[in-house]
């Protein structure tokens, strides 16, 4: 497998706690543990040269060396809460690594296990974006939103009214909540399912993201991800027809 000269990394987190779906990083997907999709797309890469998962569970870690990836340490408990900002895990992890491995790496990709329909080409396509453009400092996927912001609300002090979320001053539009979506301006979501950052970044900037944020587009159903059991559902309707398409190849 072809590996690029820059030092790579991928970290899957994996946190134990979940409100919406408990267990929800190893629940079973098409009797697969969630966690599993991830980890197997990862390990496809022809760039990325160190896959670990970062966790606060035991359960969560022995299932993941199960599939393939290194879990050198477990993430504390105080920063593994709903609360925790993400740049807490990455430095928690570059410090151990780069302490007990001697290992840094140029690249690091966050490949959360709740994007399980998230492919290597998306990954490769990621990673070839910011090596490309070295004036990024970081690179995120997006896919076209599925609600336009100009058609969301706020409710209002008194509970009784909604407000637009976005006022007149900003759209420059008396109502575009009443208006159709292909007069609107085209609008994009971070799907979530790959963020690269440089290390520079994260070390100078104390940013996973900094300020020039470069992108690549998604597919949206490759884009879903899990945080309640509708989305669960839907994960496992989009894999089914997946499998599907690759048993009748």
């Amino acid at each position: 497998m072809m590996k690029n000269h820059s030092k790579i990394l991928a970290i899957i987190p994996a946190r134990g706690g979940s409100q919406s779906i408990p267990g929800k990083n190893i629940k079973l997907l098409l009797g697969k543990p969630l966690i599993a999709y991830s980890i197997e797309e990862a390990k496809k890469s022809k760039y990325i040269d160190k896959i670990i998962v970062s966790t606060d569970y035991p359960e969560i870690a022995e299932i993941a060396k199960k599939y393939g990836a290194e879990v050198p340490f477990l993430r504390p408990k105080e920063i593994s809460g709903d609360r925790a900002m993400d740049i807490e895990f990455y430095y928690h992890a570059l410090d151990f690594l780069k302490k007990d491995e001697n290992y840094e790496p140029e690249l690091i990709l966050r490949l959360a296990p709740t994007s399980p329909l998230r492919t290597v080409e998306s990954i490769d396509e990621g990673i070839e974006t910011i090596l490309k453009n070295p004036e990024l400092d970081s690179v995120r996927a997006i896919t076209e939103t599925p609600k336009h912001p100009y058609k969301m609300y706020t409710i209002s002090n008194n509970k009784r009214e909604i407000n637009p979320f976005l006022p007149k001053a900003f759209t420059n539009m008396d109502e575009p909540y009443n208006s159709p979506r292909q007069i609107l301006p085209d609008v994009y979501v971070h799907t979530g399912a790959i963020d690269i950052s440089r290390l520079k970044t994260i070390r100078e900037m104390n940013s996973i993201t900094g300020k020039k944020i470069g992108y690549f587009f998604m597919k949206p159903e490759d884009s879903i991800n899990i945080d309640y059991a509708i989305d669960f559902s839907l994960a496992e309707f989009f894999m089914e027809k997946r499998q599907k398409q690759h048993q009748d190849e």
